[in-house]
């Protein structure tokens, strides 16, 4: 598809019919009419214009009100596709979605220490042409990219990702040059969590947080069903939330930050500290260096030192959740990224801190969940960054 195509449905109308017709799932034009308080001739042309180009489609007959039976209309969600990148530490996540969420195909890239900004830009490159080449009959409507680190999502630039040593990539400027496509760029956890509320949630209009725990740790709040990124791109940033002010020093250059504490490293860290301190474990069998993978399985194991571990990590991820429930008030948290596998080893211990500090009873029963994308979380988020901005009125 061609960008100018992509920004024709962007338009205000087609977008309130479309949304319409997505959350529906099925509807009849009068019904569309009725609810959208758009005129029934507005919503016969914007009706006939969207069947003509293959974003929607007419299915079955609907209920009769007295007359003719409605033709009900549908989303084609096979019609396009949207190619979603996930840019983690060690490699990169490439999925192909259609507009339901449903993958197709996928393909992962490593990635070595160091590489330079224009190899990084050429790998990308790469591999989204390869994937258009080996899917030539599919229509694209756009690329989204989930990029660790501080993100300019307005500009589509990777400001600093911390993991790779990479600053200022533009990553949407050097991908739009090649591929006749709108791209969007967003920081992983930010995509996670847009991805949470469209794909898990079903809604574009709950409010939500989704916490990406990894080697890193970071937050997407979405409002009203739109992420919050605060005034200069930080918000969510909870990996740097201050925990301990006599903590060990975080890659940020402060002191105890909860990255310190509660990421994938941290609890590899805490497992040899406790275990060069003579800590009795089936840990002290595994090879060095221990990784939170090893604790989780030590831990399925009943290694008591394993679980200690997983519940210390889950009680101070609990604070710092119980700090942003007090100042968001979230309808629901979701918990997403590698240590989120630890299941309930480290949900358990969030719940538990989060029901004994809230300030409130109903903060105290803010549901806690783990993510159900899996292992395409934060890459299902990138096509939930072009879908956002293909179903939500663009009010401009």
């Amino acid at each position: 598809m061609l960008r100018g195509s992509f920004q024709w449905m962007k338009s205000l109308n087609k977008s309130i019919i479309l949304n319409k017709i997505r959350t529906s799932g099925s509807i009849s034009r009068a019904q569309i009419a009725k609810e959208t308080q758009l005129t029934p001739p507005t919503v016969g042309t914007i009706v006939k214009e969207l069947l003509e180009q293959g974003l929607i489609k007419e299915s079955q007959l609907g209920a009769s009100q007295g007359g003719r039976k409605p033709t009900m209309l549908v989303l084609n969600t096979t019609g396009f596709y949207i190619i979603g990148i996930d840019v983690g530490p060690e490699d990169i996540q490439f999925v192909i979605s259609d507009l339901s969420g449903d993958i197709i195909d996928g393909q992962e890239q490593p990635l070595t220490t160091g590489i330079q900004k224009q190899d990084f830009l050429q790998m990308l490159l790469d591999v989204v042409t390869q994937l258009i080449q080996k899917h030539s009959s599919l229509q694209f409507i756009g690329i989204g990219v989930a990029m660790h680190g501080v993100v300019d999502a307005d500009q589509g630039i990777s400001i600093f990702a911390p993991n790779l040593n990479l600053r200022d990539v533009a990553i949407k400027q050097h991908l739009e040059a090649h591929f006749d496509m709108d791209v969007k760029v967003e920081n992983d956890a930010k995509a996670l969590a847009l991805g949470e509320a469209w794909f898990e949630n079903k809604t574009t209009h709950s409010s939500m947080i989704a916490v990406n725990v990894g080697r890193g740790i970071g937050a997407g709040i979405v409002i009203d069903g739109k992420l919050f990124s605060g005034e200069h791109g930080i918000a969510g940033e909870i990996g740097h939330m201050m925990i301990d002010l006599k903590g060990k020093r975080c890659t940020c250059g402060n002191d105890g930050c909860l990255q310190t504490i509660a990421s994938g490293p941290a609890i590899g860290e805490r497992a040899m500290e406790l275990l060069r301190q003579g800590n009795p474990s089936l840990l002290s069998e595994y090879p060095e260096p221990i990784t939170a993978e090893l604790v989780h399985q030590a831990a399925v194991e009943e290694d008591q030192l394993a679980k200690d571990i997983l519940k210390e990590a889950g009680s101070y991820l609990g604070i710092a959740l119980t700090n942003l429930i007090h100042v968001c008030n979230p309808s629901s948290i979701i918990i997403g990224g590698g240590v989120a596998q630890a299941g309930d080893f480290i949900l358990d211990p969030i719940v538990q801190t989060i029901q004994s500090r809230a300030i409130s009873n109903q903060a105290q029963q803010t549901p806690v969940s783990l993510s159900n994308l899996g292992q395409y979380g934060s890459a299902l988020g990138a096509v939930a960054l072009i879908l956002s901005e293909l179903f939500e009125p663009n009010m401009n």
